[in-house]
């Protein structure tokens, strides 16, 4: 597969050895990887079908390093790439041959707990299974849970703006991050939002969020914990329709019932899970909905009578209900494991990421299976069911001649009928290069310029994350914004962001 990205330019990769040196004495010992085969693991991140060595990797420990870092690429023109642990499925963190790699793997420390305010402070380099782990033994948890979250970052997090399964009622990264220190381009440090629920003048940290490393690199990162409901119980409900179970979610959405989690699963993802788990997954329905209810055992008795009821109604044919935490657990074993277990039936597979509106589910499953039969390709549909983000799982061979290319051509497919039932091109897995080039069919060039005039005020020079994104490559001068002329900004005495 191939993919246009940003020139390479000559004239930094001529000063290769220059810059390793230089960059060694902003971060001495083992901070800085050059050698080809050490910087192999940094090719690419999950989205394994593209792959592109780096220039050189650089692995600070520090703000200041980071800052330092930085400022020293912006002086000497040099593109850099950043990257948390590497689990992005969009090909975000995909280095390019002239850029630095900047891996904040080593930001690992959590700073800080305080129960009061109900909020942790921590690098970004801190898994996201880690801050829950922190604060379990005091009752406590962070909503967002996507399912890589043993190894995913914080920061990677907030720069995909991730989600999980309990997203439908407790929020995105976006509703659970607080505050953040962020650097730019340039080296200068900001602070944005903090402790406090609330913060004056524009929501920063709502641009931040899912900028995909376009605009600054994080360094720390204060999110939102909270408490564990007294009471969670999972239902696992099967159904001999697929449709059927659609109908079922959007009925229970539609009673005012929010549940902690709904997803659902077909057949081809079922069997998978089920072989790899062994959670007690019924392998004789074509469509399982796993229903997490919590909060207080009267409150979660009720609401599980009324799922029942609303099942049945839909036409569900087995319906199973955890009777303990080990068993609720098990039923999201097999959910949280359904990528790798699909992985044991496929040589390869592609993960898609659209949203659609909730009630649009029946039509986007029939489109999938006609695209499935036109391309000749096998797919799982794994879906965080309450909010309508769909992950089908294109089941290829790469091995195949032709079958690599039918399968990203099937992936594009299904994003475009995403966005023409009313739906988005991404959910949570963000933008990257694997959707970039499908921008334009849901933002218009007047949309698409103003969101890069927003990068050109965070990084006027465009050297962080190129190629991402935005499908057409402009300097900011040619949105008529910002004039470049040297490498120099107008007025460098003036603050920026």
């Amino acid at each position: 597969m191939t993919i246009m990205m940003p020139a390479s330019d000559q004239t930094v990769l001529d000063r290769r050895e220059a810059i390793v040196a230089d960059l060694r004495a902003i971060v001495p010992g083992e901070g800085v990887i050059s050698s080809a085969a050490e910087m192999l693991p940094y090719e690419s991140d999950a989205l394994t079908a593209y792959r592109q060595p780096p220039m050189v990797v650089v692995l600070p420990e520090t703000t200041e390093q980071v800052s330092r870092v930085l400022k020293y690429c912006f002086d000497n023109g040099i593109k850099v790439v950043p990257r948390g642990s590497g689990t992005s499925l969009s090909g975000g963190a995909l280095p390019l041959a002239d850029a630095v790699l900047l891996g904040l793997s080593k930001f690992k420390r959590i700073r800080e707990i305080d129960f009061d305010n109900r909020v942790v402070v921590t690098e970004p380099g801190v898994t996201n299974l880690a801050i829950s782990q922190a604060v379990a033994h005091a009752g406590f948890y962070y909503a967002p849970d996507p399912s890589s979250q043993i190894a995913c970052s914080i920061g990677g997090n907030i720069a995909e703006n991730s989600g999980g399964v309990h997203c439908l009622k407790y929020g995105m990264t976006t509703n659970n991050v607080l505050g953040c220190e962020l650097v730019l381009m340039s080296g200068e440090v900001l602070r944005i939002g903090g402790k406090a629920p609330e913060q004056a003048g524009y929501d920063l940290m709502g641009i931040i969020t899912g900028s995909e490393g376009l605009l600054g690199v994080v360094t720390e990162v204060t999110v939102r914990i909270l408490r564990k409901p007294e009471t969670a119980r999972a239902l696992m409900v099967g159904f001999a329709q697929v449709e059927a179970a659609g109908e079922c979610v959007a009925r229970i959405i539609g009673a005012g019932i929010i549940p902690g989690g709904m997803e659902m699963m077909d057949r081809p993802a079922i069997h998978a899970a089920e072989a790899f788990v062994n959670a007690g997954y019924p392998l004789d329905v074509e469509a399982l909905l796993i229903i997490e209810l919590d909060g207080s055992a009267i409150e979660v008795d009720e609401l599980i009578k009324r799922v029942e009821v609303i099942a049945l109604g839909c036409g569900s044919s087995t319906c199973r209900i955890s009777g303990s935490e080990t068993e609720r657990d098990l039923f999201w074993a097999g959910r949280k494991a359904a990528f790798p277990a699909v992985g044991r039936i496929s040589p390869d597979y592609i993960c898609m990421d659209g949203t659609i509106p909730r009630g649009a589910l029946p039509r986007a499953l029939a489109r999938i299976r006609e695209l499935s039969e036109k391309y000749g390709l096998g797919v799982a549909n794994v879906f965080h069911a309450g909010d309508g983000n769909l992950h089908p799982l294109i089941l290829y061979d790469a091995n195949k001649p032709g079958e690599m290319d039918k399968a990203e051509a099937f992936g594009a497919d299904i994003l475009r009928c995403c966005v023409e039932l009313g739906g988005v091109l991404t959910g949570e897995h963000g933008v990257g290069i694997e959707k970039r080039d499908l921008m334009p069919h849901m933002f218009s060039e007047a949309d698409l310029s103003q969101q890069q005039r927003l990068k050109c005020a965070f990084d006027a020079q465009g050297l962080l994350n190129p190629g991402k994104v935005f499908p057409t490559l402009h300097r900011c001068a040619e949105l008529g914004r910002v004039h470049v002329h040297g490498g120099r900004l107008p007025f460098p005495d003036l603050p920026r962001f």
